[in-house]
C-alpha cells in the first residue's frame, strides 16, 4: 500500500478516539492483543482505561492472528486490535467485520477497508510501538491514564525500541515521571541484580563462555578485578566508572567483534510493586509468562495485582532455564550457513514460542557480523514457526525476504518489521520452504 496524504498522528488519534467512544457507548468491545511484552502492556493500559470509562469488554491474548480466528469474530461487538492486524486487513474485509479499531505499528501493505479505523505510527512515519500508541490514545481519552506511562516505556523496550522513547516523549506531555528513571550504564541486565547473576543469565548480549556458565562468570569478574564484598557482588548500577570500564574491556576481549556494538547506553528503571526495577528484566518477565502459556500472569503482573509478582518470578526462572537449554542446543546443532545468513532448525527441541527469543539473542551476540540474517525454526502443531532477525538491525529487509519465500510457496502468515519478522508455514512444505528461503537469501546477498 502506498503511503498517501495523511493526518498527523495527533489528529488521527483524536479522530479515532471520538469514533471509538461513540461506538462503544452501547456495544461490547472485544479487545484482542498480541502476547509479547508490547502487546501485553498495550492490553494492560487499555483494560484500565476501559474500566475507568465503565465500558463493557472482554479480552483475548493471541500468539498469532490467524485467518480462521478472524472469520469467527462476532459481528455484534466492537473489535479492538492492539499490536496486531495491520497485515490482516484483506482478511478483516473478507470476514465482513464493520466496527473494527486497530492500534498498531506494523507495516500496512493492504488497503484499509471501510469500517476499519486505524492508528498506526508506520502510516505517519513515526517509530512508536503498540503500547506507546495505546498510551497516547488512552491519554487522549482521559489524562488519568498518564499514570500508565511506565507501561508504554516497558512495551517500547520489549520491542527493542529504547532509542525511540524520546519520540514517544515528543507526543506526550510529561512522559517521564516518578515511576520512570533513566541512567547511563553497561547494557547488561538486570542492572539492579548482583553482577554475577546478571552475567550468568545475560542473553542480550550473549557472552560466549560466560552466559549460562557459573565458572565463566567468576573468571571474567576476576579478569576485570571485580571481587565480592562480604560474599556478595555489587549490582551494575552501583559500579563506579573505573569498574564499568574494566568489565566492558573484559567482555570485549572475549570477542573482538563486540567492539562494534553499543555496550554503554540508556537504562530505564521502572517502579513496579513499589520498587525500581530494570525495564529489560521486567520485559523479560512479561515475555516469559506469555511464552510459557501464561498471558494471564503477564497481564496481572503489568497491572500490579496482588501475588502477580511472585507468580511471574517463578515462571521467569523456568523460562530462563528454557533459554539456556535452547542456546546450548543451538551451539551444537547442525546449521545451514551461507554468506551473510544462517538457518537453524530446532524441530521439536525448542518450544515454538521461544525460537524468536533465541533468534533475538543470537542477533545481539558478538558472534555474527552486522547485517547477518539469522533464521530460527521450530515445530508448532502442524506448522513451523519461523523467526528471522537481522544482526545489528541493519542490512536486508527480512520481512520482505520472508514474504517472497512464503508467496512463492503458495501462501502463509507473515508479520513483523524490516529487521525482525516471522511467519508460519505448513510442515508438509518444510523442505521446499527452506530451499526457497536459502535461495532468496543467496540472491539478496549477490544483489548487495
Amino acid at each position: 500500500m502506498q503511503k498517501k496524504e495523511k493526518n498527523s498522528l495527533e489528529e488521527t488519534i483524536k479522530s479515532v478516539k471520538e469514533k471509538f467512544l461513540e461506538k462503544t457507548k452501547d456495544k461490547e468491545t472485544l479487545l484482542i492483543s498480541h502476547f509479547d511484552t508490547d502487546g501485553i502492556t498495550s492490553a494492560a493500559i487499555m483494560i484500565q482505561a476501559l474500566k475507568k470509562l465503565d465500558r463493557k469488554f472482554s479480552v483475548k491474548i493471541l500468539k498469532n492472528l490467524e485467518e480462521k480466528f478472524i472469520h469467527k469474530l462476532p459481528q455484534n461487538k466492537v473489535i479492538l486490535f492492539l499490536d496486531l492486524a495491520s497485515g490482516s486487513l484483506d482478511c478483516i474485509k473478507e470476514a465482513g467485520l464493520k466496527d473494527v479499531f486497530i492500534i498498531d505499528h506494523h507495516e500496512v501493505i493492504q488497503e484499509i477497508p471501510e469500517g476499519v479505523e486505524i492508528v498506526n505510527s508506520w502510516l505517519n512515519e513515526e517509530k512508536i510501538s503498540g503500547s506507546g500508541l495505546t498510551y497516547l490514545f488512552c491519554n487522549e481519552i482521559d489524562s488519568y491514564n498518564k499514570k500508565f506511562a511506565k507501561l508504554a516505556v516497558l512495551g517500547m523496550i520489549g520491542d527493542l525500541m529504547e532509542e525511540n522513547i524520546e519520540t514517544l516523549e515528543n507526543f506526550s506531555d510529561g512522559l517521564i515521571n516518578e515511576d520512570i528513571k533513566k541512567i547511563r550504564g553497561l547494557m547488561i541486565y538486570p542492572s539492579t541484580r548482583p553482577v554475577n547473576k546478571a552475567l550468568e543469565y545475560s542473553s542480550q548480549p550473549y557472552i560466549p563462555g560466560v552466559t549460562g556458565d557459573y565458572h565463566g562468570v567468576i573468571e571474567i569478574l576476576r579478569e576485570a578485578g571485580i571481587e565480592p564484598s562480604k560474599g556478595k557482588y555489587k549490582s551494575l548500577i552501583e559500579f563506579n566508572e573505573e569498574e564499568m570500564k574494566k568489565l566492558t574491556t573484559a567482555i570485549l576481549l572475549r570477542n573482538p567483534k563486540a567492539k562494534n556494538r553499543k555496550m554503554i547506553g540508556n537504562i530505564y528503571l521502572l517502579k513496579f510493586f513499589n520498587k525500581l526495577e530494570d525495564a529489560r528484566e521486567l520485559s523479560a518477565m512479561v515475555n516469559a509468562c506469555s511464552r510459557l502459556g501464561r498471558s494471564d500472569a503477564a497481564l496481572s503482573f503489568c497491572m500490579e495485582l496482588s501475588n502477580a509478582k511472585k507468580d511471574a518470578e517463578g515462571i521467569h526462572t523456568k523460562y530462563k532455564q528454557h533459554i539456556i537449554s535452547g542456546l546450548n542446543f543451538v551451539s551444537k546443532a547442525e546449521k545451514i550457513e551461507g554468506k551473510g545468513f544462517i538457518i537453524i532448525h530446532a524441530y521439536d527441541k525448542i518450544k515454538d514460542t521461544i525460537v524468536g527469543t533465541i533468534a533475538s539473542i543470537l542477533s545481539n551476540s558478538p558472534m555474527y557480523d552486522e547485517g547477518t540474517v539469522i533464521t530460527t525454526m521450530a515445530y508448532y502443531e502442524d506448522k513451523i514457526k519461523v523467526s528471522v532477525r537481522n544482526v545489528g538491525r541493519s542490512g536486508r529487509n527480512v520481512r520482505e525476504l520472508l514474504s517472497a519465500a512464503v508467496e512463492e510457496l503458495g501462501g502463509g502468515e507473515v508479520g513483523g518489521h524490516e529487521f525482525a519478522a516471522g511467519c508460519l508455514v505448513h510442515r508438509d512444505k518444510e523442505k521446499e520452504f527452506i530451499k526457497l528461503l536459502k535461495k532468496n537469501l543467496e540472491i539478496e546477498m549477490v544483489k548487495i
